[in-house]
């Protein structure tokens, strides 16, 4: 890891892609194994088979929170599906539910506040919105802001903050769209998150991504981390077929610009660390969803070795970029042992 002296980051990852069978105790091992701290919950088995998190019962909760404590590890964020759902009722051939935006703000956006406050979180992923297929998603940008604006709102009055992440087939589909997105929005409990992969499966190129992330870069919030090499030239593509994609990687060998982002990130790691703590986050999340077993449209699989493979691939990139990071040390445990 890095001097204590650089700008630093906290290390986190989706727990559930570390589990052959996504169960609280397999996710927990593996994570503490690896010398993270933090996660981020999405699926997970505590003892009632695998629930998404937005379906966790309280004694599931309950369960969970113990484990915790056991493994020594915190909540970065929660992984909700917040946003993917369709912006209108109409059939456009895809199996995208649609929910009266009403009825999805008073129960789903509610129980996702009720889950962060739960466990013990203070940040929030979701999405921007499905548009129908084949349609331009900037016709709908003025419903999905009004949307957006509203459970930016929502969080914001829970003492919450919501991370809008950049992905494929949604209104924010590009840097660009989610950078006004993030203007028209114009809601201090609303930051963005960058993901290089949800970029480039779209069909972009390596500098398309770094422009992206640099639309994005002032509005940042936290990132996710994950990479995509292309087979072949890339093609910009219209609808993505996500249960298709199977060319994730490590950061170290994709297309996605992470050392050159990373080095551009880290010279406002400071100033965005200080803006978060004002909000109750205790730092900058990297927070670690490589897929590089697979991936599709609600989550992705790395397993136990592909999840240490990713880490490590992130910390010699973070070395290269020079800011810090901690990972679980001897201190730690003397720590927890009470010496």
């Amino acid at each position: 890891m890095t001097s204590s002296d650089a700008p630093g980051v906290i290390l986190s990852a989706f727990a559930d892609e570390a589990a052959n069978q996504k169960t609280a105790v397999q996710q927990f091992s593996a994570l503490a194994a690896l010398g993270l701290q933090y996660y981020s919950i999405r699926f997970i088995d505590a003892g009632s088979g695998i629930k998404n998190v937005m379906k966790l019962t309280l004694k599931e909760i309950q369960t969970i929170r113990h484990l915790e404590d056991e493994y020594g590890l915190n909540v970065a964020s929660l992984g909700s599906p917040i946003g993917k759902v369709k912006l209108v009722d109409q059939d456009d051939g895809t199996k995208n539910a649609f929910v009266p935006f009403k009825k999805y703000l008073e129960k789903d956006v509610k129980k996702a506040c009720d889950l962060a406050h739960a466990f013990e979180t203070k940040l929030i992923r979701g999405f921007s919105f499905y548009p129908p297929k084949g349609d331009d998603p900037r016709k709908h940008l003025a419903q999905a802001v009004d949307q957006l604006g509203q459970i930016a709102e929502t969080c914001h009055r829970s003492d919450l903050t919501f991370g809008l992440e950049i992905e494929a087939n949604l209104v924010g589909q590009t840097g660009q769209l989610m950078a006004e997105i993030h203007r028209k929005v114009n809601h201090p409990a609303m930051v963005l998150i960058f993901d290089a992969a949800n970029i480039l499966c779209q069909g972009y190129s390596t500098v398309d991504t770094y422009e992206q992330y640099l639309a994005m870069k002032p509005a940042i919030g936290w990132m996710h981390i994950k990479d995509y090499q292309h087979p072949r030239p890339p093609a910009k593509q219209g609808h993505v077929d996500e249960d298709a994609l199977k060319h994730f990687v490590p950061v170290e060998i994709g297309h996605g610009a992470h050392e050159w982002i990373l080095r551009d990130f880290r010279e406002g790691l400071p100033k965005l660390t200080a803006q978060l703590r004002r909000r109750g986050i205790p730092g900058v999340f990297l927070d670690m969803e490589p897929h590089v077993k697979g991936g599709g449209q609600f989550g992705g699989f790395s397993g136990p070795d592909g999840l240490g493979v990713a880490l490590r691939s992130l910390c010699r990139v973070l070395d290269f970029a020079k800011i810090g990071y901690h990972i679980r040390d001897f201190d730690d445990i003397r720590a927890a042992r009470g010496f």
